[in-house]
């Protein structure tokens, strides 16, 4: 096996490495896949029956850019809280994607689909505009000319009175915010990589009104820390510190079972799911000890799409 992935991790304990080694996130640095994410997540939304217009919305790391929740602010919502663990994001950055996405609704564009974004979950039956869920008299609304400028000003002075967009990094508290204000919560390819996911979903439910859901796609690959899709289950606690280094984040490495059990633990019900099946060329002999117990759907599920809403009171 490589020891690419060691060598990374241990350059990190070098400060002049450190600096070559750190990577962006990649993704939302495109306004055309922010506005690709936001559709789909709204699209499986709608096919549930769900609200396709949350006022208040929150994502868990946005990365490099705001482009996701800008996108959720052009198309309507009147709040955007972006939780992170590293400033990634630039003003400069924000606002060109910003101007890029304000663009895109203008023109009623087709959702970017696998001819440009072919790793992009979840897939859709149909790209085309979603003139169902952005409606002319939504869109007449939400792109007028003093809403445009609210949401403009506001990625300029984010966290300030009268903002629309609340930008808090690091976050690792529920108390970021009030309990029962936001609509929607979503994420892209972002799970896989929080640490403490039993904090991470309890802060979900209470951020949630009781109508609320949560749309996340995640990812289990491996990220380029091993030679096959699944290998990171493969290495032992030791060497996946070696792996790690002092990267703020890397992967939890958990699997599919963790985020389905840690759903009904903390009060969500999954009214979608859309898995990923990839074949495995290890067994669950070849796994590190403590992943051998994974069930057999584990092994072979390289990534899902959920669709969750908090349980009310009294249901089931």
């Amino acid at each position: 096996m490589s020891m690419r992935p060691v060598l990374r991790g241990l350059c990190t304990y070098v400060p002049v490495l450190n600096r070559y080694v750190a990577s962006r996130t990649g993704g939302t640095n495109s306004a055309r896949y922010c506005y690709s994410v936001w559709a789909r997540h709204l699209v499986m939304a709608a096919n549930q029956g769900l609200d396709t217009c949350p006022a208040i919305v929150a994502e868990l790391g946005p990365g490099d850019s705001l482009g996701i929740g800008l996108a959720a602010l052009i198309s309507g919502s009147s709040m955007y809280y972006a939780f992170d663990v590293v400033d990634f994001a630039t003003t400069s950055r924000n606002l060109e994607i910003f101007d890029e996405l304000v663009s895109l609704f203008r023109s009623r564009a087709p959702i970017p689909g696998p001819e440009e974004f072919p790793k992009v979950k979840p897939q859709l039956d149909t790209y085309e505009f979603p003139s169902a869920i952005f409606t002319e008299e939504r869109l007449a609304r939400a792109l007028a000319d003093d809403r445009l400028r609210t949401i403009r000003d506001s990625v300029m002075h984010p966290n300030q009175p009268g903002s629309v967009i609340e930008y808090r990094i690091p976050w690792y508290d529920a108390k970021v915010i009030d309990r029962g204000v936001v609509d929607m919560i979503y994420s892209q390819a972002v799970l896989e990589h929080v640490d403490d996911l039993d904090n991470t979903y309890s802060a979900m439910n209470l951020w949630l009104k009781p109508s609320g859901h949560m749309s996340h796609q995640i990812d289990f690959k491996c990220h380029y820390t091993a030679d096959v899709w699944n290998g990171h289950w493969a290495h032992s606690d030791f060497k996946w510190k070696l792996i790690r280094g002092r990267q703020a984040y890397l992967l939890n490495r958990q699997p599919l079972s963790t985020h389905v059990r840690m759903l009904g633990e903390h009060g969500f019900d999954v009214a979608r799911d859309q898995r990923v099946s990839s074949t495995s060329s290890l067994a669950k002999s070849d796994l590190a000890p403590r992943f051998r117990a994974m069930t057999d759907e584990d092994l072979v599920t390289s990534g899902v799409y959920i669709l969750a809403v908090k349980r009310t009171a009294g249901s089931q």
